[in-house]
Parts: C-alpha cells; sequence; structure tokens
C-alpha cells in the first residue's frame, strides 16, 4: 500500500472500532444500566408478583363479604358459627365430656 492509502485505511480502522467501542457501551447500558432491560424484567416480576396478590386478597375480601352476609341474615350459619367459636349450647343441651 502507499502511504495515503495506508492513513487512510488506518483512519477507516480507527473509526469503524471507535464506533464499535460506542456501541458496545451503548448497548451494555441498555441491558444492565439504570432502568435498562435487567430492571425492565426484575419490575415485571414484581408487577406479576403484586397481581397474583392482588387476586388472592380479592378472594378472600369475597369469601369474607360472604361470611358476613350469611352472619347477618342466616341464623344456622349464625348458630353454627357461635357453637364453634363460642362454645355456645342450648339450655336443654347437655355436655359430656371425655377423657
Amino acid at each position: 500500500m502507499k502511504g495515503p492509502q495506508k492513513k487512510l485505511r488506518s483512519k477507516q480502522i480507527f473509526l469503524f472500532s471507535t464506533i464499535g467501542v460506542v456501541l458496545t457501551a451503548m448497548l451494555l447500558f441498555i441491558v444492565f444500566g439504570d432502568m435498562g432491560l435487567k430492571d425492565l424484567f426484575a419490575r415485571r416480576a414484581e408487577r406479576n408478583e403484586i397481581l397474583t396478590g392482588n387476586e388472592n386478597i380479592f378472594i378472600e375480601n369475597t369469601s369474607l363479604y360472604q361470611q358476613m352476609e350469611r352472619l347477618e341474615n342466616d341464623p344456622e350459619f349464625i348458630e353454627a358459627t357461635a357453637r364453634k367459636e363460642l362454645g355456645v349450647v342450648d339450655p336443654d343441651e347437655r355436655i359430656i365430656k371425655l377423657k
């Protein structure tokens, strides 16, 4: 190669090397930097956990609301709950304790 072509070739190599380093740095920043892909996947996983927790709370809340309705309106359920949780017995019942 002649002198001017060699200079041009070395300038091209330097330019492409610089562009490669800059693009690699940008890619690393996009993947691992703040608010990068790694953080995005972590936030999605956290969001999915929260949504699952919300669904479980909704199911529990619905169950408790139904239980509350039954405690307000269902005399048999009220009696069964009082017997189970408070140990309530009717006056004409006898309690037999087994050892």
